[in-house]
């Protein structure tokens, strides 16, 4: 009966997913629709996304297995790091210079700050990564649904990846976006009401003095305590470099989550609300789950000589309730894995189509052809994913292998935002003296010839490797011109080089001067990758045509223009000179006008112009900039104007010629 009721329940569920799929297949028009959801999501939407992430199948195994092998202590405190070393503390360091790095992924940005060999490099290893981070969670969720049904979790796996293949491939961000939505409202309902029937069901805290292990809020049932500052795995310190820093800043899945917000802002508080959210309403209320499962069936689980992990308490305990509740609750569990393997799936995708195919396979490749090589990319990911979920060591581990390969990354990140003068040969040679210990730790482990986990996790190892390797080499070789010796960031008649412009350079100074500050709303307005953009941005930076509000973090985006500029610049007349004036042109006082007149017309605007969604992106976000209008609307992007964009049109509408 109980496998039945669930059944029913996965059924529906299922179906939610491919529907909402094909609800969001129309609104995918090109590969950036596909990857980046045109840049239009918003605070509510993505901070759903955020928990939706974090409230994943690693969450419903690690957070109530760490609590049988530690007390409740060590469930809180991995699901703390996580959530505010990890995403928080992200949040708040990077959400404006990922927003205005104009970056869809993270090794592209790599080549901005780097070079080519750098982002090649990293391409590669974080598709490994990420899939790792997938089959994981796939692994996640059919431990969870065997330990619940008792189905063979051979079965599970290949049917979750199905399911995902399916929704996932037909519309991409806008797909896992919907469903993140889902699977949060399911869950925010689910584990607190499970936590609340498991109290009146055997009562509170005081129900705990059964615990084998001793003291349930330090200790596990094998009386064991949560180490803290060991660097081996698993332990606080672990915990910090893995899952607070490899995990989300050296992963690509949580800077496109980012580079798809509509602006910084959305980025910052969107991550800040979830990570609040996911600690009180998940990672507090699992791992106190994880000590009802522990006290009620000790002897089931192999630390005290049972049959069961550690890791599927969560399955097992649900299996103590009514099942038409324990079902769906498992349901639930089963949509945090799926939308959060959907997300690492995206991650990955992304990667492989923008920084592997599209530079190396096939560099003109056009926007259709791009597209198919995005689902087709999806569909070899999952393949290759599948096998990956046979390695050794379950959940956990899987987990920590996949971080492992994030580390670099993490460590290329914050030097190349913080410190100026770390080089792309620093990047490159640390980034491939980690990556290659890694490897040869691992293979060393796998053949059973030394194993690194009696003394530390190899991440550990990679992470010092990649910043030791790194800052020597960066040191040994020359540094990048605006932190040699005698550069100054301000520009002067005399400190600047003769170069020589192009047709596409003038473009790029045309968007600076009539107000688009960041090297996202180049990007996306001239529908470049950014390493074409970046070479422009030096050469004029180089020339002194503009200047960098920065050499650190969102400053190094951040661009005005001299006066120099005007010697290479058509000339304006009165009226496109009043215009510069207030940050606008012809073509976006038109839109101005049509958001106030005809904003259903909005659509026609684009293809009028044929304009692409990041192209529409880059102008609404600098009009937005500017307060002419506002962005509103919780999934798609809608476009209000403000009382500064009805006295604008007022103003151009007396001159005359304009409208």
């Amino acid at each position: 009966m109980t496998n039945i009721i669930f059944g029913i329940y996965a059924v529906i569920f299922i179906g939610l997913l491919i529907g909402s799929g094909f609800i969001a297949k129309k609104w995918v028009s090109d590969t950036d629709d596909y990857i980046l959801a045109g840049r239009q999501i918003s605070t509510p939407i993505n901070t759903l996304g955020v928990v939706a992430i974090g409230f994943a199948g690693t969450s419903i195994t690690l957070a109530p297995g760490f609590s049988i092998l530690y007390g409740v202590q060590g469930g809180i405190i991995w699901g703390v790091i996580y959530s505010l070393a990890g995403l928080m503390v992200y949040a708040n360091i990077f959400s404006k210079f990922i927003r205005r790095s104009g970056a869809q992924t993270l090794p592209e940005y790599f080549e901005t700050r780097y070079n080519g060999k750098v982002r090649g490099l990293v391409a590669i290893t974080s598709v490994i990564g990420m899939c790792g981070i997938l089959a994981n969670n796939v692994t996640s969720l059919s431990s969870i649904v065997s330990g619940y049904t008792g189905w063979p979790i051979i079965i599970i796996t290949g049917a979750a990846f199905l399911v995902i293949l399916i929704f996932a491939t037909m519309s991409g961000m806008w797909a896992t976006t919907i469903t993140d939505f889902i699977q949060v409202v399911i869950g925010t309902i689910a584990v607190p009401v499970f936590l609340g029937i498991l109290v009146n069901k055997y009562g509170g805290f005081d129900f705990f003095n059964a615990w084998k292990g001793g003291n349930w809020v330090n200790t596990g049932l094998a009386g064991a305590q949560m180490p803290m500052l060991t660097l081996k795995y698993p332990s606080a310190l672990t915990f910090l470099i893995l899952f607070g820093t490899a995990l989300v800043w050296g992963n690509n899945y949580y800077w496109i989550k980012m580079a798809s917000c509509r602006n910084e802002h959305v980025a910052q508080k969107s991550y800040t609300f979830g990570s609040i959210y996911l600690i009180v309403v998940f990672m507090i209320p699992l791992s106190i789950i994880g000590i009802y499962a522990g006290t009620i069936m000790p002897e089931s689980f192999t630390l005290l000589g049972g049959k069961i992990a550690h890791t599927a308490a969560y399955g097992v305990i649900a299996k103590s309730i009514t099942p038409i509740l324990g079902s769906l609750f498992i349901v639930g569990a089963s949509a945090a894995a799926l939308s959060t393997a959907s997300t690492s799936a995206m991650g990955a995708t992304s990667t492989a189509t923008r920084d592997i195919y599209k530079r190396m396979i096939n560099k003109q490749a056009s926007p259709e052809k791009t597209l198919k090589a995005s689902k087709v990319s999806m569909a070899l990911i999952i393949i290759v994913t599948w096998f990956m979920t046979f390695f050794p060591g379950g959940p956990t581990y899987l987990f920590a292998f996949a971080n492992a390969w994030l580390t670099p990354p993490a460590v290329l990140l914050v030097l190349g935002a913080f410190w100026p003068r770390f080089n792309a040969k620093g990047a490159y040679w640390g980034a491939l003296a980690g990556m290659l210990t890694m490897i040869v730790l691992t293979i060393l482990e796998l053949t059973k010839i030394f194993n690194i986990g009696q003394w530390t996790h190899m991440a550990i190892v990679g992470f010092i490797v990649s910043l030791v390797v790194g800052v020597i080499v960066a040191l040994a070789t020359p540094a990048n011109y605006y932190s040699r010796n005698g550069w100054n960031r301000k520009a002067d008649k005399n400190n600047r080089e003769k170069v020589k412009l192009d047709d596409f350079d003038l473009k790029v100074l045309e968007m600076i001067r009539v107000g688009h500050q960041y090297l996202a709303d180049i990007n996306d307005g001239l529908s470049v990758d950014s390493n074409v953009s970046g070479l422009s941005i030096e050469k004029l930076d180089r020339g002194g045509y503009i200047e960098r509000a920065g050499l650190t973090g969102s400053k190094f985006f951040t661009f005005t223009i001299t006066d120099k500029a005007n010697e290479v610049l058509p000339v304006l007349n009165d009226v496109e000179a009043k215009l510069l004036a207030d940050n606008l042109n012809a073509k976006y006082i038109k839109f101005i006008e049509i958001s106030k007149s005809n904003p259903e017309k909005i659509g026609t605007f684009a293809k009028e112009y044929k304009m692409s969604s990041l192209q529409m992106s880059s102008m609404i976000s600098h009009l937005s900039r500017r307060g002419y209008v506002k962005e509103t609307g919780m999934f798609r992007r809608l476009v209000k104007l403000t009382d500064k964009g009805n006295s604008v049109l007022q103003k151009y509408s007396s001159m005359g010629g304009v409208l």
